[in-house]
């Protein structure tokens, strides 16, 4: 293993780290809004928290289906945790009830912990091919990937802290360093 493979599986560890504790804290935030407040369209660009949360659970799934098909065997990446409907595009709405979204992203969020885990050190640095959501083929180092994977998550988290804020709720400290 070169220091290049340790500081990528590194990095995707932590960030796995850091999305599960962002995630559980963005949740807890939630819990102060009614289920009627957490479903209301503000404007953002999937319209709600809720439907932003369902958003990040379709990326989430889609890119982990990708990533478990490059010729690694992932024990974490189980049918039921990357369970997509047939045809499922970006704005699905894959939990209706609030509870059932928590505990779904809490499973996928221990599955993505275990799968930076599992990442074998040279994983980043294999050629990844796929197709895009719109069956356009896609080759590139599975770091660029890897890295969008994390970045998807933080951005689409940023839009739900905004929304919280609108709402009356501060979810308290967010940064990444926080975890330092």
């Amino acid at each position: 293993m070169t220091p290049m493979d340790a500081a990528f599986t590194d990095n995707y560890r932590f960030l796995a780290k850091y999305n599960r504790w962002f995630n559980q804290r963005l949740f807890a935030a939630c819990e102060q809004l009614s289920d009627e407040e957490r479903k209301r369209d503000r404007g953002a660009f999937f319209g709600s928290i809720h439907a932003t949360f369902n958003h990040l659970m379709w990326g989430d799934r889609v890119w982990l289906r990708r990533f478990g098909e490059q010729g690694v065997q992932f024990s974490s990446l189980t049918p039921q945790v990357l369970q997509l409907p047939d045809g499922a595009m970006h704005g699905v709405l894959l939990y209706e009830e609030w509870g059932a979204l928590r505990a779904a992203r809490d499973e996928l969020d221990a599955a993505i912990e275990a799968w930076a885990q599992d990442m074998p050190p040279d994983y980043p640095m294999r050629t990844m091919r796929y197709g895009n959501t719109k069956g356009v083929a896609r080759e590139h180092p599975a770091w660029q990937a890897v890295t969008h994977f994390f970045n998807h998550q933080t951005h689409h988290r940023g839009q739900v802290t905004t929304l919280l804020a609108q709402a009356g709720i501060d979810p308290g400290t967010t940064d990444l360093i926080a975890l330092v």
